[in-house]
């Protein structure tokens, strides 16, 4: 099997991420996008521990479709990054939003909604 089918067929959002229609002046989520299509494309389908990374970050841009909460989070933070110069910078940028996600989950879930009728 061709190298690049084999990661996409691990990554179920592939195609609903990369044809995700956004606003032409969304700079961060063009950016975000192309940050996915890098990873994907350049993952080692031997190394477990990218093939996971890449799962990951899938469906943490997932989310970031098809949450808004989740978007305007990782937006604001995505400016913020520190990259270590000494890394792969795309590796970086992808460890960093994967933590991002974990974070947002962290505090979603504490966070309980009481509605109150009257």
């Amino acid at each position: 099997m061709n190298k690049n089918k084999y990661i996409i067929s691990q990554c179920p959002n592939f195609y609903k991420i990369i044809n995700y229609d956004y606003y032409k002046e969304d700079i961060i989520t063009d950016k975000i996008i192309n940050i996915y299509r890098s990873f994907i494309f350049n993952t080692n389908p031997e190394d477990e521990n990218e093939i996971s990374k890449a799962k990951d970050l899938d469906i943490v841009l997932n989310k970031y479709i098809n949450d808004l909460s989740f978007r305007k989070e990782l937006q604001n933070r995505f400016k913020y990054y520190e990259i270590v110069t000494t890394t792969n910078i795309i590796n970086s940028l992808v460890d960093s939003i994967i933590k991002t996600y974990d974070e947002y989950r962290e505090g979603t879930t504490k966070r309980i909604y009481i509605s109150k009728w009257i």
